[in-house]
């Protein structure tokens, strides 16, 4: 929850499951979101196979590395949700090839809905 010009910000979080048995999972908030949608982090992620394994994994954490690493940034703000986004999701734990996945479903959905709420 976030104090923003005297009105509440509330982040909607979601949880993913990380792992087939779903013993474990991550969570995921609209501004981790925001944050793969504002830099198209799963974009071209995947082969024309569209599998998604451990390769595709570290290729999206070599992509925000490199976001990361680079000096394109205007704002430290946006450093910071990158950085949010790395440590409490990508480079989580728990976070798998199969986590991904769920990820890019929730980003699919989310999306989504996004759009349906600007038409």
């Amino acid at each position: 929850m976030e104090r923003a010009t005297g009105a509440i910000k509330l982040d909607y979080m979601y949880t993913i499951q990380a792992n087939p048995s779903g013993s474990r999972s991550i969570e995921v908030s609209d501004e981790h979101l925001k944050t793969i949608d504002q830099y198209q982090l799963l974009r071209n992620l995947t082969d024309s196979n569209g599998i998604i394994d451990e390769a595709v994994l570290d290729k999206l954490k070599f992509t925000v590395r490199s976001l990361l690493e680079s000096n394109d940034y205007s704002q430290p703000e946006e450093k910071k949700a990158l950085l949010d986004l790395c440590l409490d999701v990508i480079y989580n734990n728990n976070m798998k090839a199969f986590g991904l996945h769920q990820l890019v479903l929730l980003y699919i959905e989310w999306k989504s809905k996004q759009t349906a709420q600007e038409v």
